[in-house]
C-alpha cells in the first residue's frame, strides 16, 4: 500500500533540494576560476654577447636588453580582460592597456618606452596578477673606429710596418650608452656575414670598455680592406666599417718546408667537419687555423676526403704548393700557391710522366694508395712525391714544365707497402732525408734514412723492404687514425710528427715523442 506524502513534507523536500543546489554553485565556480600566467616579452630581453635569454620574472635576475621601444607584452590568460601595467625604474606608472584573451592568449603593444629605460612590468586577470618581469631598452646601434700602426688606413698616409703575408694588429674601439658593446663582425677582402650571434664564425668579443683586437694576416699584397660591424647587447648593429690599408709585398719572404702562408712557419693542413680547408701553423698552441678555405675550392667542392700533399714550389716563393687526390680518381690537382696560402685559384690536372709506360707504371693516378711529397730532391724547389701502388713504392722526381713529372723509379718490388701509411717529414736542417711510415696491423712507426750521395743524389735502397726500418714509436691506427708531418714545426732542426686521435684532437709532437694536444678540430 502506498503512503502520499503530506504537503509540508514535500516543502521540506524540496527546500533540501534548493540548498543543495546552492552549495554545489560555488564548486562550479572555481571551474571557471579566471587565470594568468607565462608572461613574456617579443623580441625577448637577453645578452647579445653570450646568447642568453631571460624575462627576469623576479627581484634578482639581471634584466636583458631588448631593441625596441614598443616591445609586444604576452600571457597565457583566461577571463574576459588581462590588463597590463608597465613602470619605469623610479616606480612610475608608464603605460597601461587592456586585452580580451584568445585562445588562451592576450598581448598588447607597449608604447611611451625610452631608449636606455629600465622596466618592470605585471599583467592581471580577475583576481590573479603575474609576477612583476623586467626588461631594459637600447634602440641606439654602437659606433666603432678601427686603427692600425701594423697597417695604417690608407687615408692616413701612415708607413705600413709589416708586409703582406705578415700578421697585423688592429685595434676596434667602440662605445655604447646604454647596453655596451658585445662583438664585433669583421672580413678582410670579403663580404660580411649575415645572421648568427657572438659566437658566430669571424666575430671577436669586446672587452668591457667595448675595445677588441684582431691579429690578420693580409694575404695578397697591395690595397686591402677590412671590413667591421659592432654589434650591442640588444642585437642592434652598427654600419660597417670599411677599412682600407695597403700591404707591401715582402722583399725577402721568409722560406721553410712545409710552410704554405709565408711566415716561415710549416703548416698542417687539413679539412674541417664542413669539408673547408684549415690552415694550422705546426707551432700553434691550439687547432685553431689560422686560416680557412671555404669547401666551394676544392677539388669537386670540397677538401674533405682528399689526400693533400705540399712541400716545395715552382716558380715563385715561398709558400708550398698544394697537391689533392681523391683516393682512386685518376685526377691529382695541383693548386699554385700565388695567395699566401688561400689556394682559392683555378687547378691544374697533372699528368703522370712520360717515362711510365717504361717503367711499368700506371698512366693515371688512380692506383695511388698513398701519395706524400718528400720536397725538393732534383735541383730547384720543385717537389718530389713518393707514391704506393699495387703494395709498391714509386719515386716521381725533378718535375719539368707544367709540373709534368719527367723522371719516375720503383722504389720496391714485392708488394709490401701495402699494409702501411706513408708519412713524409721532410729535410732536417743537415739536409739528410727521412720517410717514415706506420705498419697499420701493429701501429709501429718506422723510419728509413734516405741518404744524400756527394753527387747530390739520393740513395733509396733502404725503401726496398718497409720491415726494415727502424722503430720508433707505436701509434695504433685505433687511437691515431690519421698521421702525418709538415716538417720542423717547433724549430729545434728535427722534422717533426703531427696526429688527429680517435676524439677528434691534432697533436703535434717533438719529433716523435712529447704529443702536445691541440684540442678539438672543428
Amino acid at each position: 500500500m502506498f503512503r502520499t506524502s503530506s504537503p509540508r513534507r514535500l516543502a521540506s523536500a524540496v527546500a533540501v533540494v534548493f540548498a543543495a543546489g546552492l552549495l554545489a554553485a560555488p564548486a562550479a565556480s572555481a571551474a571557471a576560476e579566471v587565470k594568468v600566467s607565462d608572461p613574456a616579452v617579443l623580441p625577448g630581453p637577453g645578452f647579445f654577447a653570450t646568447g642568453a635569454h631571460t624575462d627576469a620574472c623576479d627581484a634578482t635576475t639581471v634584466p636583458g636588453w631588448i631593441s625596441t621601444a614598443t616591445p609586444q607584452l604576452t600571457v597565457h590568460a583566461t577571463g574576459d580582460r588581462a590588463r597590463f601595467t608597465i613602470k619605469d625604474s623610479g616606480g612610475r606608472k608608464v603605460f597601461a592597456a587592456a586585452a580580451t584573451p584568445a585562445a588562451g592568449a592576450a598581448a598588447v603593444a607597449a608604447t611611451g618606452l625610452v631608449d636606455g629605460g629600465t622596466y618592470s612590468w605585471f599583467a592581471r586577470s580577475g583576481g590573479q596578477q603575474t609576477a612583476d618581469c623586467h626588461f631594459r631598452v637600447d634602440t641606439t646601434a654602437p659606433s666603432l673606429t678601427v686603427a692600425s700602426t701594423d697597417f695604417p688606413s690608407s687615408d692616413s698616409g701612415g708607413t705600413p710596418q709589416k708586409y703582406a703575408g705578415q700578421t697585423g694588429t688592429f685595434t676596434l674601439a667602440g662605445s655604447d650608452a646604454a647596453s655596451g658593446v658585445a662583438c664585433y663582425r669583421y672580413v678582410l677582402d670579403g663580404t660580411l656575414g649575415t645572421g648568427g650571434g657572438c659566437d658566430a664564425a669571424g666575430t671577436v668579443l669586446a672587452a668591457a670598455d667595448g675595445s677588441a683586437t684582431l691579429r690578420i694576416k693580409p694575404t695578397q699584397w697591395g690595397t686591402n680592406v677590412l671590413q667591421v660591424q659592432a654589434f650591442d647587447n640588444a642585437g642592434n648593429a652598427a654600419q660597417p666599417v670599411a677599412y682600407t690599408f695597403y700591404a707591401p709585398s715582402d722583399p725577402n719572404p721568409p722560406s721553410a718546408p712545409g710552410d704554405v702562408n709565408g711566415d716561415g712557419v710549416p703548416d698542417i693542413l687539413l679539412p674541417d667537419a664542413a669539408g673547408n680547408l684549415q690552415v694550422i701553423s705546426a707551432d700553434a698552441a691550439t687547432a685553431t687555423p689560422s686560416s680557412t678555405t671555404p669547401a666551394a675550392y676544392g677539388p669537386l667542392q670540397t677538401w674533405a676526403g682528399r689526400r693533400l700533399v705540399h712541400r716545395g714550389w715552382d716558380n715563385h716563393a715561398p709558400g708550398d704548393d698544394l697537391l689533392a687526390h681523391e683516393p682512386g680518381s685518376a685526377n691529382l690537382y695541383l693548386y699554385r700557391n700565388l695567395d699566401a696560402g688561400a689556394f682559392q685559384g683555378s687547378a691544374t690536372l697533372l699528368a703522370r710522366p712520360s717515362g711510365c709506360a717504361a717503367a711499368g707504371c700506371a698512366t693515371d693516378w688512380s692506383q695511388a694508395d698513398q701519395l706524400v711529397s718528400l720536397g725538393a730532391l732534383g735541383t730547384g724547389t720543385r717537389p718530389s712525391l713518393a707514391s704506393v701502388e699495387g703494395g709498391d713504392l714509386w719515386l716521381f722526381t725533378n718535375p719539368g714544365i707544367m709540373y709534368r713529372y719527367n723522371t719516375v723509379k720503383r722504389l720496391s718490388t714485392t708488394g709490401a707497402w701495402a699494409g702501411y701509411d706513408l708519412v713524409a717529414p721532410g729535410a732536417a736542417a743537415d739536409g739528410s732525408l727521412a720517410l717514415w711510415s706506420r705498419e697499420r696491423a701493429t701501429g709501429a712507426l718506422r723510419t728509413y734514412p734516405v741518404v744524400k750521395n756527394a753527387d747530390g743524389t739520393y740513395d733509396f735502397s733502404a725503401l726496398a723492404d718497409p720491415a726494415s726500418g727502424s722503430v720508433v714509436a707505436t701509434l695504433p691506427v685505433a687511437d691515431y687514425p690519421t698521421l702525418g708531418s709538415s716538417g720542423d714545426g717547433n724549430g729545434d732542426g728535427r722534422p717533426d710528427l703531427y696526429a688527429v686521435n680517435a676524439a677528434g684532437h691534432l697533436l703535434t709532437f717533438d719529433g716523435v715523442t712529447a704529443p702536445k694536444d691541440l684540442g678539438a678540430l672543428r
